[in-house]
Parts: structure tokens; C-alpha cells; sequence
């Protein structure tokens, strides 16, 4: 959420607070016709989600809409096997309400705390070898455009195209609600093991992430173990949780990611099965996470490169460790839309937070960088990063695509900010 600095008139920030907004006012209609009317005479308005990001993609020197304000929509086709939701909703309300009628979405992020609508409009992506982003769930999207126009656009109407809108990243209008592929609720365990080798996560780096329905490895690059292996399996996989896992074992008590915290923030662990809307996300809806004390960056590498990629940042583990809390490995299945770091490519995330001290995380986020450069990085569009955008452009094969939709469908500019004139038009 946008939250202030302090009293008085001191502009809004994002949860991590390392952006202040340059926003004239925040506005947060309570009706359709509100915003329609709200955005059809801003000269530049942007859409406002949770907050989780830590770059300036939201910002906009008009109007932030915040759309919490408007009514909570989760309503589900039982025959198409669909939920369409508002766009403000966050993951665990949505999750809860899909879960009481016996469905289940395919995949979740690490916090059940962001906006529906920001973490699709931005590829978040949550874990797993054979799940796709969030946003490969959306099968159709509405929107207030340029002109205050409500528009419905679908995977079955529109095709390629719509594989363009979905990750829209704020760009082609304020959205207002998604529809979702659902499909049958089912349970998870979740355990976490502890000790496995380095050198297992390198020469074992397929089967480690083919281990479980979503798989996460954490590690603060400082010794020859990765600190933690999350794998989070179905009810009906038949492998057995207590067992080794390639050589790591697990662990006796419940764990936080980041050495030394508690674990009380998150999701239950030790094989106990539960929902998937409980076990898929690290995190409990209940806590808030972090307090936003951190900085985050993260790059999707291509799969063809992973063992290549985690061997550099080794090497480099010492540069990094010192202004880290933790570092977590996951993969992302390959998709069709067009601005996701995933487009036709299988990858693996490499995620970092950092300590909150921007002065000594950007030197340290360069040397990443520079790491990973051999390997196509695509920073996530929420995070931290210092590639040059002309870099970031050459990764996206459908960039030109997307350039026209962009101006096709806000001709006056009225959803520009600085992140879309840097990265796709570079006239602001």
C-alpha cells in the first residue's frame, strides 16, 4: 500500500518506502463510474496495487488510483471453471473465497498480501517447474482506456494480441477486473530441508527443482551449503517428506528464510498437509512481512543457463553476502506474453533481498549485474536493477508489438510515466 513518511504534507511511499511518489494526489473512487469519469479527464493518472514494488513502474507525476475503493467482486463460472474478480482484490481474500467453493488457482506468490490486478500486470510469478506466471491465468480483462471507455478483452476474442494486454504493466489502462482459470482445490505438505551441498545444487539442479509442485532454495552465498530447500508437494504426490532429499535433510522445527527470524510469519512446514492457499505462499496473510524493511531485486535467467548463472553468483558470493538477508532460487514455467521475463523460455529466478541501505545495495546490485550479464538476465519489473533499458529492450522479441499497442491504445499519453518512456518509448 502507498503509506507517508510521516505527518503533515510528506508524499506517499511504496511499501519498502525507497520510492517516494511524485503523484499530485492519490485518489481511490468507490464506483465504476467514478473512475471512468476520474480517468477521462486526468492529462496522467497510473493505477496504485499493493505497493510491493520496489521500482518506479506505479509513479506518475498526475493522479495515483488507488482501487480499493471499489466493490469486491469474486464471482465463479462453474462451467467454464473461471473466478472473474476485481482488480484490487489481494490473493488472500481472493484465495479464501475461491477455496470455500472448491477451487483453486494454479499458482501463488511467495506474499498472499499483492494486488491481484499489479502482480499479473507485472509477471510476479510465484515457483514451480510446470507453472506459469500469475498472469498465464487470466483468460480475459477489463479496463477503463485513454477516453474513460470500458473495454473487455479475452484470450478466446482477441488472441495473440491479448497475450499482449495481460502483461500490460500499467501501460494501456487502469484494469478493473481479471477473469481467472481456476481449477479442482487441492492440498499440500510442505517441508523444508536443510545441509544440501552446492556443489548438489549444481550438478542436480534439474531434479532439485523437479522435486515438488513448487520448489524454492534459499541461500546467503556464504559457505558451501544453500541455508534451505522449500518443496511444497500435492497430497497425492507419493513421495515421502521425511525422507533425504539428494543428500539435505530435513529440517526438525520450523524456519524462516532469513537466518535467525522467526518462523512464526510463516506458512506451516514439517508435512503437515493443508490448503493450497495456506501452503503455496511462504508467508501468512495474518503478518504483515517485513515491515518493508528491505530492498529486493531479482532476474529470470534462461534454464539453458541456470547451473552457468548460480555458478557465477558463487564466485562472487563474498562481494554479495555481506549487504544480503537472503537469496532465493525458483523456476518459472515458459509462457506467451509478450512483456514477461518467461516469454517462450523456461528460467529460473534468482532473487535477492537486501539490507535497507540503498547506498550499499546498488554497487553490489551492479556486480550482479555484470555477473549474470552472459546469461540474458530480465529483472523482474517490480525490482531493483541497474541494466541499461537499452539492454532490457533486446530480451523482448515482441517489444515492437507492444510499442504499437501501447500507442494504439493511449495516444495522448495519459498513462506514461518515466519506467514506460525508459524501457519501451523513450519519448516521455
Amino acid at each position: 500500500m502507498a503509506r507517508s513518511r510521516g505527518g503533515g504534507n510528506r508524499r506517499p511511499t511504496n511499501w519498502a518506502r525507497n520510492i517516494t511518489f511524485g503523484a499530485d494526489r492519490i485518489e481511490t473512487p468507490t464506483s465504476l463510474e467514478q473512475l471512468q469519469e476520474l480517468v477521462s479527464r486526468c492529462d496522467r493518472v497510473r493505477a496504485l496495487g499493493s505497493g510491493h514494488s520496489f521500482s518506479d513502474i506505479a509513479d506518475t507525476p498526475g493522479v495515483l488510483v488507488s482501487l480499493a475503493g471499489l466493490p469486491q467482486r469474486v464471482e465463479i463460472d462453474a462451467e467454464q471453471s473461471t473466478a472473474t474478480v476485481s482488480a484490487g482484490i489481494r490473493y488472500t481474500e481472493l484465495c479464501q473465497r475461491l477455496h470455500a467453493n472448491g477451487y483453486a488457482l494454479h499458482n501463488l506468490g511467495s506474499l498472499p498480501h499483492i494486488s491481484v490486478a499489479g502482480s499479473c500486470a507485472t509477471a510476479t510469478h510465484g515457483s514451480g517447474d510446470s507453472n506459469g506466471n500469475l498472469a498465464t491465468a487470466v483468460s480475459a480483462i477489463e479496463m477503463v482506456t485513454a477516453d474513460g471507455s470500458l473495454v473487455t478483452l479475452s484470450r478466446t476474442a482477441d488472441g495473440d494480441l491479448f497475450d499482449g494486454v495481460v502483461v500490460g504493466l500499467g501501460s494501456l489502462g487502469i484494469v478493473t477486473s481479471l477473469t481467472l482459470d481456476a481449477q479442482p482445490a487441492f492440498d499440500v505438505r510442505q517441508c523444508v530441508y536443510e545441509r544440501l551441498s552446492f556443489d548438489a545444487l549444481l550438478e542436480c539442479t534439474d531434479d532439485i527443482f523437479a522435486g515438488g509442485y513448487s520448489v524454492s532454495v534459499f541461500t546467503d552465498w556464504r559457505s558451501y551449503q544453500v541455508n534451505q530447500v522449500w518443496v511444497k508437494r500435492r497430497t497425492d504426490d507419493p513421495r515421502d517428506p521425511a525422507a533425504t532429499f539428494l543428500g539435505a535433510t530435513p529440517a526438525d522445527a520450523a524456519r524462516h528464510p532469513v537466518p535467525g527470524m522467526p518462523a512464526d510469519s510463516c506458512t506451516e512446514q514439517l508435512g503437515v498437509p493443508g490448503p493450497w492457499y495456506e501452503r503455496l505462499p511462504h508467508f501468512r496473510p495474518d503478518f504483515t512481512p517485513s515491515s518493508g524493511r528491505e530492498l529486493q531485486s531479482e532476474y529470470l535467467v534462461p534454464r539453458r543457463h541456470a547451473v552457468d548463472a548460480l555458478d557465477a553468483m558463487r564466485r562472487i558470493g563474498h562481494r554479495v553476502a555481506p549487504v544480503l538477508q537472503i537469496s532465493e532460487l525458483r523456476t518459472v514455467a515458459s509462457d506467451r506474453l509478450w512483456m514477461s521475463p518467461s516469454y517462450r523460455r523456461d528460467v529460473l529466478g534468482i532473487h535477492f533481498t537486501w539490507v535497507d541501505d540503498m547506498d550499499v545495495v546498488l554497487p553490489v546490485i551492479g556486480l550482479v549485474e555484470e555477473a549474470l550479464a552472459p546469461f540474458d538476465p530480465a529483472p523482474h519489473w517490480g525490482k531493483l536493477s541497474t541494466i541499461p533499458a537499452d539492454v532490457v529492450r533486446t530480451l523482448y522479441v515482441r517489444l515492437g508489438d507492444f510499442q504499437d499497442l501501447v500507442r494504439r491504445h493511449d495516444p495522448d499519453r495519459k498513462f506514461r510515466n518515466a519506467f514506460v518512456a525508459r524501457y519501451f518509448l523513450e519519448d516521455p
